[in-house]
């Protein structure tokens, strides 16, 4: 087996091919939340991933120029609502584009809003923090978690898409789980 040569370092005047590239990638759509003195604020997220299974962890990136960040940081505390495929309006409206009209609802776990009926949601306490670039990821361990079942809401090459198995809500946990 022969190793090819290291790839030279990307040339910052090609970040639009990086974000092309990276949006090839399919991924589930979240909203992350938090609120501070009884105030919720949420934005859409697809930057989230497992962290550990003992304890439960959860990690999310957020830019260090989005106002998320700071509020996590205040905050310390957030939840993260999965998106299921009717759910498109709830990821625009977290972008900042909300439709007249829709309005959002909230479950409190402890001090931590998710969105009521998400496909599933969690709320995590942040354990700690890691630069990362221009964003940080916030690693929190789970205290609550909640799920109604669905068909996620997916987001790949800028674009809203569905999964078109049968049941998703038969899962059948793989061993190394």
């Amino acid at each position: 087996m022969s190793m090819s040569p290291v790839a030279p370092e990307l040339d910052p005047a090609d970040a639009r091919v990086y974000r092309r590239v990276m949006s090839r990638f399919a991924t589930g759509i979240t909203v992350v939340t938090t609120a501070i003195d009884g105030e919720v604020f949420g934005m859409t997220a697809n930057a989230f991933m497992a962290g550990s299974l003992e304890p439960p962890m959860c990690v999310v990136s957020i830019g260090n120029t989005a106002k998320m960040a700071a509020r996590l940081r205040t905050a310390g505390h957030y939840g993260v609502s999965f998106l299921r495929e009717d759910q498109q309006w709830l990821s625009q409206n977290f972008a900042g584009k909300p439709i007249e009209g829709r309005e959002p609802t909230f479950r409190i776990f402890d001090k931590t809003p998710v969105l009521e009926h998400s496909m599933a949601s969690m709320s995590a306490i942040i354990d700690s923090t890691a630069s990362c670039g221009d964003h940080t990821l916030f690693i929190g361990r789970i205290f609550a978690m909640t799920e109604e079942g669905g068909r996620p809401l997916l987001f790949s090459a800028s674009r809203y898409g569905n999964v078109s198995f049968e049941d998703v809500d038969d899962i059948k946990l793989p061993g190394f789980w």
